[in-house]
This record gives C-alpha cells, structure tokens and sequence, in this order.
C-alpha cells in the first residue's frame, strides 16, 4: 500500500513546484513614474506581454525622462510618451511623436478603462483599422463615475458584458467605458491616484497642453 501512495505523493509534489514556479514567473512588473505634482506607481499586465515588454524596454532606456504629460484633458485622462515633448517650445504642438513603429492591440476584457488605468494612445481607425498602439505613447485614466443606464448603453453598443465588480469599480471611482475594447489597457495605477487628479486640474493651453510643463521620469522598481 505504501509504494502505491509514495508515487501519487511525488507527483503531488512535482504538481506544486510546477505551480509554485508559474506563480513565480508571474510576478507584475513595478514602474514609478515622478513628476513635479507627485509620484504614480503602476503595475504592468503579463496578460498583454507584447505591450508590458515594449513599455519595460523604453523604461530601461531611460526613453521617458524629460518628456512631457502633453495632453491633459480634467474628467477624461492625462496623456505621454511623445519623444518630442523632450525640450518642446512653449505653445508647439505635440502628440504625433514615437519611436517609428506600433504594437498590435491586446484587448483584453479583464481589463476595462477604470480610474487608474494605464492604456496605449493610437491613431483613429480611419487610418488604423486594426487599432494598434503607439510605440511609446500612452495615457492614464481619471474619467467619471458612471450609471447602470450608462453602461447598460455602453455594453450594448460595445458588445461587452461587464462583471459585477467592474460596474462596481465604474460607478465607484469612475472612468471612461467607451473606450473599453478600443484602446489597449495594459496596466494601472496602484498608489499615487491623487497624482492623477493634480495633473488633470492643471491650466492649459492649445491643443489641451499644459501651460506649466509637466515633466516625467520613469523606472523598474521592486516593492
């Protein structure tokens, strides 16, 4: 009876060091980005790899220091990532900016536009049918709360059905639905929310930019 149970409680074992080592690998990549208003600290999403790994690539390229929040717009979100904000004149209009490619979209229905939420900006789908990302452009979301009403219209429109905890989190903290499977989300903000609020409340001037230059410096961090 022993040599019978021995073999089940090895593979048992083997089963749980195979999961252990998933778990493992699985860990979410930490990203800190510093600005004048504050610190964000942000999570990257393993299940949208392509978008995490060109966003850790950039990071350690240091591809985001001195660039610019350029594009705020108060109840809908904060935009970056354009490389030539770097140095940009007061009043030049920025956003048409990245590094010379685009990465295929990963929607994702885990993962909707709620406060907070990272998400790669994109050319409209006149000339981008397949609604791929910007190389290094992104934006953060502040948006609204939203009503059942609201996003019963948006769930039909879309054709998504959202969980009960994502209509929780949209008539909570708020966000903007209609962007969800249209724009990539591949990460979000876990501490520094209120960061998200200075920045949107900012003066601006043409084309939604900020009067006051909002520069960003980004890293890997480890807790």
């Amino acid at each position: 009876m022993t040599k019978k149970i021995f073999p089940v409680i090895l593979a048992l074992i083997t089963i749980c060091n195979i999961n252990g080592l998933a778990q493992k690998s699985e860990k979410q990549t930490k990203i800190l980005i510093s600005t004048s208003y504050g610190d964000m600290k942000m999570v990257l999403y393993n299940e949208t790899p392509k978008h995490r790994d060109n966003f850790i690539k950039l990071v350690q390229k240091e591809f985001y220091n001195g660039t610019l929040f350029h594009r705020v717009i108060k109840d809908f979100m904060i935009q970056g990532g354009d490389p030539e904000s770097k140095g940009a004149q007061p009043g030049q209009m920025l956003g048409s900016g990245g590094p010379g490619y685009t990465v295929p979209a990963e929607f994702n229905t885990k993962f909707i536009h709620k406060k907070g939420a990272l998400s790669a900006a994109r050319q409209g789908d006149n000339v981008n049918p397949k609604k791929e990302s910007s190389g290094s452009q992104f934006y953060i979301v502040q948006g609204k709360k939203s009503t059942k009403m609201e996003l019963t219209n948006i769930s039909k429109r879309n054709g998504i059905t959202y969980t009960g905890e994502q209509v929780a989190a949209y008539e909570t903290i708020g966000g903007t639905p209609f962007l969800d499977m249209n724009y990539t989300v591949f990460g979000e903000i876990i501490e520094g929310m209120d960061v998200i609020d200075k920045i949107a409340a900012v003066v601006k001037g043409r084309g939604d930019r900020p009067k006051e230059d909002i520069k960003m410096t980004m890293k890997i961090v480890k807790k």
